[in-house]
């Protein structure tokens, strides 16, 4: 399926995993931003260098801005500025919006969703998603790489980070941080993500899988790709 044939979801079909995936983290916004309120000390360095070279080949298509989408609290968002790259953070939480915008006031953060991005086309320098299209089901996946094209400047890089694995799963959680959510978790190999970039016109640079670090139970996969270049004739 190429992205000139693909039909996305309707918006009724969307409602559903977005509504449940925004009251999660409403719920657990300020637990999960006390947790995970500095990402440059509590992430691996071998992330820390993908994100800094993303970074780099983001800041060629200045003043062209990235979005850094499922921002949460900000942190990676204040990263990509201090680095001198233009840059905004969107998150389905209004509340972790919110939280994002107190702790990081010379930013800008916005409520939305990845699946539909309320912006003009070829206006992005890059997307950075880091661990954020977990929450996106397998038959939206393709919309979104699509939307995620659509926003993307010629030559304008793609960073994708998520938990992997070596087959297909699910994870439900009703809990988290002791309140009551609903999120659902898709861990997926890279090679299927591969395709789902490849049938929405994006060409993948690189690939790098890490084993897990400390608490981590899961290998992290590191997607690099970009918008194909206008080809000159």
């Amino acid at each position: 399926m190429t992205a000139q044939n693909f039909q996305p979801p309707t918006i009724a079909e969307c409602a559903g995993f977005l509504e449940s995936t925004r009251a999660s983290y409403d719920a657990i916004a300020p637990a999960y931003t006390d947790r995970f309120s500095d990402w440059r000390a509590d992430s691996a360095p071998l992330d820390r260098s993908l994100v800094d070279a993303f970074a780099e080949l983001a800041r060629e298509h200045a003043p062209a801005p990235v979005a850094d989408l499922g921002s949460g609290p900000g942190s990676v968002t204040a990263h990509l500025d201090a680095l001198g790259t233009p840059v905004f953070g969107v998150d389905l939480s209004p509340r972790m919006v919110n939280l994002a915008r107190r702790a990081h006031p010379g930013l800008r953060f916005h409520v939305g969703s990845m699946t539909s991005l309320d912006l003009p086309d070829e206006t992005l320098g890059g997307i950075l998603a880091l661990y954020s299209i977990i929450h996106v089901p397998d038959d939206h996946l393709p919309a979104t790489f699509a939307e995620f094209r659509r926003v993307l400047r010629p030559g304008a890089p793609v960073l994708l980070a998520f938990q992997s694995g070596d087959k297909e799963d699910r994870l439900h959680l009703s809990e988290r941080f002791g309140q009551e959510i609903a999120l659902d978790y898709h861990w997926r190999t890279p090679d299927t993500v591969i395709g789902h970039l490849g049938d929405a016109g994006l060409r993948l640079c690189a690939r790098i899988v890490r084993e897990p670090d400390g608490e981590e139970k899961r290998p992290r996969a590191f997607l690099l790709a970009e918008k194909p270049r206008v080809t000159q004739r």
